[in-house]
């Protein structure tokens, strides 16, 4: 590590956390998650790899940190109906992961494997983030009749945001067709929204005694 300059103040704190995050995307973006390196990074920052260590444990947390520093947050569509709406969501959602930035996702997903605490910090702290666009479709979809109220439900919501994963994560393709997208909707997401409600049982005893 080069010694500051005249001139120059050492940079500490959250400067030189940003001056690592900062040289850790550009890494990224240049060479995805397979060609991160602590070392490159450190390079770039101008600084040394136990700066780096102290805030990120290993290179997968750093990756994961410097992905969340590109992905951007977009407004739930609204286009006046649910079908419209999933599908617009799962469209871009679609659009995202077959991108380069998606590529890097992939890559990170797959690093992670089974660190449930590094997904967690991948989707955004929590399950939360991921089920809030889907939540609020679904509640727009409930005020205008579409679906039950009982659909609001954060494992029902991201019903099909976690079966399109599934295309990319499980089967590995480079992007899903539309009608892939369509068939989730039709098929899945929909019939499962619209009739969630009560579980229909066997009658209570009186009315079972009464037949």
């Amino acid at each position: 590590m080069r010694q500051p300059g005249a001139g120059q103040t050492r940079r500490r704190g959250a400067a030189l956390e940003e001056a690592i995050l900062r040289a850790a995307v550009d890494e990224l973006t240049e060479s995805g998650y397979a060609g991160l390196t602590m070392d490159k990074v450190a390079t770039r920052a101008g600084t040394n790899k136990n700066a780096i260590y102290r805030r990120w444990p290993n290179r997968l947390a750093l990756g994961i940190a410097s992905y969340r520093q590109l992905a951007t947050t977009i407004p739930p569509p609204d286009t006046g109906s649910l079908r419209g709406d999933v599908l617009e969501l799962l469209r871009q959602a679609n659009r995202h992961w077959s991108s380069p930035l998606g590529a890097i996702l992939r890559e990170l997903l797959s690093a992670a494997g089974g660190a449930s605490e590094l997904l967690a910090q991948l989707q955004d702290q929590s399950g939360d983030a991921v089920a809030a666009p889907w939540l609020t479709i679904l509640g727009r979809a409930v005020a205008r009749g579409e679906a039950t109220p009982e659909a609001l439900h954060p494992r029902v919501a991201t019903v099909a945001i976690v079966l399109l994963r599934n295309e990319f994560v499980v089967r590995g393709v480079p992007t899903a067709p539309d009608d892939v997208l369509v068939e989730i909707v039709d098929e899945v997401y929909l019939p499962l929204v619209r009739r969630r409600g009560p579980t229909l049982s066997s009658p209570p005893p009186e009315a079972a005694s009464s037949t």
